[in-house]
């Protein structure tokens, strides 16, 4: 079987893709409102919140999307963090929407600096929003989301805050409401154990008062229309059910294995790929103190070929790692280790990574 180690889809379990193959069932009766009702109670406890966390039928990107068009209009003012890709495609999204946008750079590899963040929100005090995504899989980086809300209420307490933890939540620590962010998102192919196709998102009060201002239109995703049909066991639109059941038995396995002991294992996971892949010679991108505990982004060393590191992992090996994007492309490649993991995958993700560079030439350089 192909060890499959991307950042997303993750590998799926026995057990979820069981869940996967049962009968349809009418989403508009009884059995599924049984079945909203008890993820969306779950789903609560992993982001932390007190607030309702409503289930969508898209990808994370459409998660992302409806954090913007619920909450904001046209010529709103918005921060946007970027240290990566996915902060990069955050913000377009905003200025798609026409949000009047201003970007905050950071360097591939490196962290966004609260500081930095608040200086830029005190020279602009007009701002309505900030983005920031938590864990930057482009890069294998994770911002301190707590310090950088602390530093957006110091400079600016009524600002939306609002957060991309689709890579991050359920694997890495997230705490929604003791961190006082605005709207959180996540999705289903990443620490859930299933396949694409759902997103979650929750909004605080201050995210809801502003959703009653918002002006960009929405249709599809309005928040408001999953608030109200939640109230009847119901999503507004047809959704997909059989991801429901994977994501209702994903849920209890996870509630059984205890977020605080999810996390535990995710950063032991983290830390046992890091320390593998520098024992082949091999640099790591991103800063160790901010190193993310679902991807490791690692430098391909000179003279070795990405595209064609990765074609010989594959078709050689059985074993797919990502490639580096935009900036980097060609320059990482990245293992991913979110969901259902341990070190045994890890083992054989490296031994194969290991081989393939053995393979085009690469020696590893003495102790």
């Amino acid at each position: 079987m192909q060890n499959l180690r991307i950042p997303g889809p993750t590998p799926c379990p026995p057990e979820t893709l069981g869940e996967l193959s049962r009968q349809m069932i009418n989403h508009r009766g009884p059995e599924f409102a049984d079945i909203q009702g008890r993820i969306m109670e779950r789903l609560k406890l992993f982001f932390r919140t007190q607030n309702e966390v409503y289930i969508l039928t898209c990808s994370g990107t459409g998660a992302m999307e409806a954090s913007i068009v619920n909450t904001l209009s046209p010529g709103d003012r918005v921060l946007a963090v970027s240290i990566g890709e996915f902060g990069e495609r955050f913000a377009l999204i905003a200025e798609a929407y026409g949000a009047h946008v201003r970007k905050l750079e950071f360097e591939p590899g490196t962290a966004a600096d609260p500081a930095a963040v608040a200086a830029a929100l005190r020279e602009d005090p007009d701002t309505k929003a900030v983005l920031v995504t938590h864990n930057e899989t482009s890069t294998g980086v994770t911002n301190d989301v707590q310090a950088i809300g602390k530093a957006v209420r110091a400079a600016n307490p009524d600002v939306l805050y609002i957060v991309d933890a689709i890579s991050s939540l359920g694997c890495i620590p997230f705490a929604t409401d003791a961190w006082d962010v605005d709207v959180a998102t996540t999705c289903s192919q990443k620490g859930f154990m299933i396949p694409p196709g759902l997103a979650f998102i929750t909004l605080s009060p201050r995210a809801w008062r502003a959703y009653e201002q918002a002006k960009m239109p929405r249709f599809y995703l309005d928040a408001g229309l999953y608030r109200d049909y939640a109230r009847k066991g119901q999503p507004p639109w047809t959704p997909a059910v059989s991801l429901y059941y994977g994501l209702d038995k994903a849920l209890d396995m996870m509630y059984q294995e205890g977020l605080e002991q999810t996390n535990a294992r995710h950063h032991d996971v983290a830390e046992y790929t890091r320390t593998r892949v520098k024992a082949l010679g091999l640099k790591l991108l991103a800063e160790p103190r901010y190193a993310s505990d679902t991807v490791t982004s690692v430098v391909v060393p000179e003279g070795v070929n990405a595209g064609q590191l990765l074609g010989v992992l594959n078709s050689d090996f059985g074993t797919v790692l990502a490639a580096g994007q935009g900036k980097l492309a060609g320059k990482i490649v990245r293992i991913g280790h979110m969901g259902i993991v341990d070190r045994r995958d890890i083992d054989a993700a490296i031994d194969a990574l290991s081989a393939a560079l053995d393979k085009l030439g690469y020696r590893q350089p003495a102790a």
